[in-house]
C-alpha cells in the first residue's frame, strides 16, 4: 500500500488545525488542493479520516491512526534529514560511542572536546548504555566503540578493553551519620537508609539495584535525580546516602559530607574503551578517538593501529 508524504503533511496539518482552510494555508495551498489530497488518501486507506462541524473538522478513529503513525513518521523524516545535513556541508566522518553514565558524567566530556578542537568536522553519536549493553552493541557492530565499566577478568572474544582512567564507587553520607565515621562500610549496610539514587533505567540505578538483589534486599530508595552532583547536594542536606564515583567529586566536597570506601570487589569500577578486533568497515575517526582516549595503548586488530 502507497502513501504519498505530501497527502500525509496536508491531513495531518487539517486535522491538527481543526479547520480545512487554516490547514490549507500552513501547507500554503489551495483548499480546493488540500480537499483533493485528502480524499486521495481516504481512498489509499480505505476509510474516511475527517468528519465535518459546524466549526470545523475532527479526525475519525481511523484518522486519529493515520495522524499518530504520520507524526511518527514526518518527525523520523525530519530527523533524518537533520542528521545527513552535515554531510552535504562537508563532514568529514561519523563516530558511534556508546558509554556508560560514569564516563558521560565525569571524564569523557573534557576528551570529546579535545577531539572536536582537532577534528572539527567529525560528528560522535553518544548513547548512555549500561556496560553489558555496550559489550554487545560493539560486538554486533551497532556501535563503533564502547566504554564500559567491567570487571577486572572480563574478555570478551571479539573485543580489545583499553585501560582508560581509574575510578571508584563510594558511599556519600552526611556528617555526623553513622556512616561518617566509617573507613569503609558494606554495601549489605546501605540497604536499611534512604538512599538518593539516579534515574529509573540508568546504568548505575540497574546496577546498584541488581546488586542489591543479589544480597535479597532492596534499596530504600527515597528520591532520584538525573545528575552525580545533585547527589552531592542532597546528600550534604542530609537527605539521604549515595553512592556516586570518586571522579565525580569535586574539590570541598568532603568538608560537606562523609565519603566512605565500599568494601566490595566491584567499587572498583575502572573505565575502559572496547573495540571489535575484527571492525569490519575502516573508520578513520574511530581510530583516531581510540588514540586521543588510550594513548599508546594498541589494540589486537591491526585496523586499529594506533601508531599511525
Amino acid at each position: 500500500m502507497h502513501y504519498d508524504l505530501t497527502d500525509l503533511k496536508v491531513f495531518l496539518a487539517v486535522a491538527e488545525e481543526g479547520n480545512l482552510s487554516r490547514g490549507a494555508a500552513r501547507c500554503h495551498l489551495a483548499p480546493s488542493s488540500v480537499s483533493l489530497r485528502i480524499k486521495d488518501l481516504e481512498e489509499a486507506v480505505g476509510a474516511a479520516l475527517l468528519v465535518r462541524e459546524p466549526r470545523g473538522v475532527k479526525p475519525t478513529p481511523a484518522g486519529r491512526v493515520v495522524m499518530e503513525h504520520a507524526q511518527r513518521c514526518i518527525a523520523q523524516l525530519e530527523q533524518m534529514h537533520a542528521d545527513l545535513q552535515p554531510f552535504s556541508q562537508g563532514l568529514a566522518g561519523h563516530v558511534t560511542f556508546f558509554a556508560n553514565n560514569n564516563a558521560i558524567g565525569t571524564y569523557l566530556p573534557d576528551d570529546l572536546a579535545r577531539f572536536f578542537a582537532l577534528y572539527p568536522s567529525v560528528r560522535i553519536t553518544l548513547e548512555e548504555r549500561a556496560s553489558d549493553e555496550i559489550v554487545a552493541a560493539v560486538a554486533a557492530g551497532r556501535a563503533d566503540l564502547g566504554m564500559v565499566a567491567l570487571e577486572s577478568d572480563y574478555s570478551h572474544p571479539d573485543l580489545d578493553f583499553l585501560p582508560y582512567k581509574e575510578d571508584q564507587m563510594v558511599l556519600l553520607a552526611p556528617l555526623g551519620s553513622p556512616f561518617a565515621d566509617q573507613a569503609s562500610v558494606g554495601f549489605a549496610a546501605c540497604l536499611s537508609a534512604p538512599f538518593i539514587g539516579q534515574q529509573q533505567g540508568s546504568a548505575l540505578h540497574t546496577f546498584l539495584m541488581n546488586r542489591a538483589a543479589a544480597l535479597g534486599g532492596r534499596l530504600d530508595v527515597r528520591v532520584q535525580v538525573s545528575g552525580y552532583r545533585a547527589i552531592v547536594r542532597l546528600v550534604s542536606s542530609g537527605a539521604g546516602i549515595g553512592i556516586v564515583p570518586r571522579s565525580a567529586l569535586e574539590e570541598g566536597d568532603e568538608t560537606q559530607l562523609a565519603i566512605v570506601d565500599l568494601a566490595e570487589h566491584w567499587a572498583r569500577r575502572d573505565l575502559h574503551v572496547c573495540v571489535r578486533r575484527q571492525p569490519g568497515e575502516k573508520n578513520h575517526f574511530r581510530e583516531k578517538l581510540v588514540e586521543l582516549l588510550c594513548p599508546g595503548r594498541a589494540p589486537s586488530n591491526p585496523d586499529l593501529n594506533l601508531s599511525r
